[in-house]
């Protein structure tokens, strides 16, 4: 059967007006920096969580585990969600999902059970999966198809900018405390061991709750807000009858794209997740935890000039080429770090974020190319596969335990070797495809 080509945006055929498709952009962008901030403020929980409850990498790495866990396992449900409300009330449902899991983090501290963190994690991660199967197809499709990687990577550099200030922020209101070592709490008295308990699980409860305020402010503001349907990209408007996820499967820069996302994400994550410790490690950088955060602060920041420009180098360039061009140049930083110390080690392994920046938006735009009524199930595969945020943490948690951190950057290397071959070969559709059959 003939692939539909992408929409154009849909005429008024009311009275009620159609929204300019620059300012339905500019109220997507928010939710792609609010969903950023949320993300990254693990990397500030992970530390914290790891020294409160005396974690292992491993072991600590659940956070990671947990919360990308639910884009794999909840990817399915949300993208039935989204193809039953539409775009727009699917990202308020998004939203409204991740405020109760935000919530979640107050009886979490109150009960000081590790579980209940995670627990808390896992709703908020499916609020986050949601938004995530509805907006990023929603922001590809808002314009024309050539420039619709240049569009997703201007949205994804404000999902930046809320992964670099998230560190900040964490780091002031979750890491301002330096977290005694198990010697230094053995030898306080029993009950003073308790209060430090209670008050370092507290210390993430204001946080949570003022973002779980902020992200109902943010749904109400989508709901009044009058945006385009888009609903020729829907299930709704597919005449040949209901796909499944195995028909988008079958196009082969889908299955190749899902596997990259999968890879892409992985890596992105877990370096972001072991910063902190990597750069107090004595032989790279010797910073207390919250110094670290700066620089967790500096390789998010880095991702967001780096999609601002690329939002702009990519309406000249091709982005298969550049994608292929910046996953070699993080192969070579993450050799770099592998076999250095010192500031050497510390800043070629903080300028992977300049290189991560296009990657996300370039690989997701090339996977749902023309796939007309097939976006939404190609959508929530490349969701689900954001699961790699889950798993190659965890890997290189128990590679960190085992043959220490710093060796343990090779998996991450690994990722971004599969990102070049997409670039360069994966990521381009069949001679079938291309001709609309």
């Amino acid at each position: 059967m003939p692939i539909s080509p992408t929409p154009r945006l849909p005429t008024s055929s009311s009275s009620a007006p159609v929204v300019n498709t620059r300012m339905a952009l500019a109220v997507a962008t928010t939710i792609f920096f609010m969903w950023g901030f949320l993300t990254c403020l693990n990397d500030i929980l992970i530390p914290h969580l790891k020294a409160v409850f005396e974690l292992t990498y491993a072991k600590a790495m659940l956070v990671q585990f947990t919360f990308f866990g639910a884009y794999f396992l909840m990817s399915l449900p949300a993208g039935r969600l989204v193809a039953h409300l539409g775009y727009k009330k699917g990202i308020v449902a998004g939203l409204a999902i991740a405020a109760v899991g935000a919530l979640g983090f107050w009886p979490a501290a109150e009960l000081r059970v590790y579980e209940a963190f995670l627990g808390a994690l896992f709703v908020l991660a499916t609020g986050i999966t949601v938004l995530q199967v509805a907006a990023n197809p929603y922001v590809a499709l808002l314009g024309p198809e050539q420039t619709a990687s240049s569009r997703l990577t201007l949205a994804q550099a404000l999902n930046s900018l809320g992964t670099a200030i998230a560190p900040i922020f964490g780091g002031l209101l979750i890491l301002g405390n330096t977290v005694k070592s198990a010697d230094e709490l053995a030898a306080l008295p029993s009950a003073e061991q308790i209060a430090y308990r209670v008050q370092e699980a507290q210390s993430v409860q204001g946080p949570y709750v003022g973002l779980a305020i902020a992200l109902v402010l943010l749904a109400v503001f989508v709901y009044l807000f009058r945006l385009p349907a888009l609903t020729e990209t829907t299930e709704q408007a597919d005449s040949g009858g209901t796909h499944t996820l195995l028909d988008a499967m079958r196009h082969k820069h889908v299955l190749f794209g899902v596997l990259a996302i999968f890879f892409y994400v992985g890596a992105e994550v877990s370096i972001g997740s072991f910063l902190v410790n990597y750069l107090s490690m004595p032989s790279v950088g010797g910073f207390t935890e919250q110094q670290a955060t700066h620089y967790v602060s500096v390789y998010w920041t880095l991702a967001m000039i780096g999609r601002f420009a690329g939002s702009a180098i990519m309406t000249r360039f091709s982005p298969r080429v550049l994608l292929t061009l910046f996953a070699s140049v993080n192969v070579l930083l993450l050799c770099t770090t592998l076999l250095s110390s010192g500031h050497v080690a510390l800043y070629s392994v903080v300028a992977v974020g300049l290189f991560n920046s296009i990657m996300f938006p370039t690989i997701f735009a090339l996977s749902i190319e023309r796939l007309g009524p097939l976006t939404n199930k190609a959508s929530s595969l490349l969701i689900m596969a954001i699961v790699g945020g889950a798993v190659v943490p965890y890997l290189q948690g128990v590679l960190a335990d085992h043959i220490g951190l710093q060796p343990s950057f090779i998996l991450p290397l690994i990722c971004y070797g599969y990102i070049i071959f997409y670039g360069l070969s994966g990521s381009r559709p069949s001679a079938a495809f291309r001709q609309g059959a």
